[in-house]
C-alpha cells in the first residue's frame, strides 16, 4: 500500500533495519557494553527513552548493572565504566556536551558519524542505514533497542520471555501490514503502560502520538496506572499496554468504559513490534485530523542550541 507520507515510508522499513542491526551484532562494533561494566546510557527525548528500555534490559539479563538519563541531567560525579550515547544527528548539543565534560570512556550510536559526535566520543558504531529524513524518530530509535537487543542475545543475556530479534522483526512485519482500526483513530485520549523494559516503548509512544499528531497521550509505568492516571480512563478513551498486564487491571479498564490495548502479551506480538503499531497510529491519526507528520509542529531534526 502507498504511503502519503515520508514517514510511513520509513516506518515500513523498520524489519528489514532491525535484522541488518542484528547482523552489525553479531561482527562485535567496539564499544558496545561488556559484560559486568557499570554502563550509563545517555540520549535526548526518543533517544532518551530508547536508553530506558535498554538499561532495564541489559540489568535484567544480568549483563550489568545499567542507569539511563536525559543527557542534560547526567550526574558527572557519579562513576561508570562506560558512557553509550544515542544521538540520531550526531549534533544534538546536550550530548555533545556530556561526552565532552567526561571523562569516562565512551560510545555514541548514531545514524551521522561525520558530525561533530566524532570528535568527543571514543567509539562510534554507526546505524547511517537507519537515518531518518522525518523529524519525527521512528526507525532510527527502534533500530538501536534492536542493535543492542541482537548484542545481549550473542552474549546470553536476554532476559527470561524476551525473545531474540528476528521474532521481534517478523512481528514488525505484521505490524506494517496492520490496519489502522478506525476505532482507534477516533479515541480521545490513550494511556500508554509498560513494565521493565517496555516502560521505555510507553513513554515513547505517547510522545509520538505527540509530536506527529498533536494527540492527548500520557505513559506511565503499568503498576502505578492504578495510582490516579485511571482516573482520567472512560468510554472514548484507552490503556494501551506494552508487555504483561498487572493482574486486574484489565477488569479495572473495563469497569471504567475505557478500551483495552493489549497485543503484546505472552504469546501475542514482540512489545518493539507493538511500538511500531503506534507509529502506524501516530501518522493515521495525523493524517485524520488534516496534519502532516512529516512537518511536525514546533520540532526540527536535532535540537542545536547557540
Amino acid at each position: 500500500m502507498p504511503h502519503l507520507s515520508l514517514t510511513g515510508e520509513e516506518i515500513a522499513t523498520q524489519p528489514e533495519n532491525w535484522r541488518t542491526a542484528a547482523a552489525l551484532a553479531a561482527t562485535g562494533p567496539a564499544g558496545l557494553p561488556r559484560r559486568g561494566e557499570r554502563v550509563a546510557v545517555v540520549g535526548c527525548g526518543t533517544s532518551w527513552f530508547m536508553a530506558q528500555a535498554y538499561a532495564a534490559l541489559r540489568e535484567a539479563g544480568g549483563h550489568g548493572e545499567t542507569d539511563a538519563f536525559a543527557a542534560s541531567e547526567f550526574p558527572l560525579a557519579r562513576r561508570y565504566d562506560r558512557v553509550l550515547a544515542i544521538t540520531r544527528s550526531g549534533t544534538t548539543t546536550e550530548v555533545l556536551r556530556l561526552l565532552a565534560a567526561t571523562d569516562l570512556p565512551s560510545t555514541a550510536i548514531t545514524a551521522c558519524p561525520d558530525q561533530p559526535v566524532a570528535a568527543v566520543a571514543g567509539d562510534l558504531v554507526d546505524l547511517g542505514f537507519a537515518d531518518e529524513s522525518s523529524v519525527v524518530q521512528t526507525r532510527f530509535a527502534t533500530t538501536v533497542v534492536a542493535l543492542l537487543r541482537a548484542h545481549l542475545e550473542a552474549e546470553g543475556a536476554l532476559p527470561p520471555g524476551v525473545a531474540t530479534v528476528e521474532r521481534a522483526a517478523a512481528d514488525a512485519e505484521r505490524a506494517v501490514a496492520w490496519q489502522v482500526p478506525a476505532e482507534l483513530v477516533a479515541l480521545e485520549q490513550i494511556s500508554f503502560l509498560g513494565a521493565g523494559w517496555t516502560n521505555g516503548l510507553a513513554q515513547e509512544a505517547g510522545l509520538k502520538m505527540r509530536e506527529a499528531a498533536l494527540a492527548w497521550t500520557e505513559s506511565y509505568p503499568a503498576m502505578e496506572y492504578r495510582h490516579g492516571p485511571i482516573s482520567i480512563t472512560a468510554p472514548g478513551r484507552a490503556a494501551w499496554a506494552f508487555g504483561e498486564l498487572p493482574d486486574g487491571l484489565a477488569d479495572e479498564v473495563a469497569a471504567v468504559g475505557g478500551t483495552l490495548v493489549a497485543d503484546s502479551r505472552t504469546g501475542g506480538l514482540d512489545p518493539l513490534a507493538d511500538l511500531v503499531r503506534v507509529h502506524r497510529l501516530a501518522v493515521a491519526l495525523a493524517e485524520h485530523r488534516g496534519l502532516n507528520p512529516d512537518r511536525p509542529r514546533n520540532l526540527t531534526r536535532s535540537i542545536v542550541l547557540s
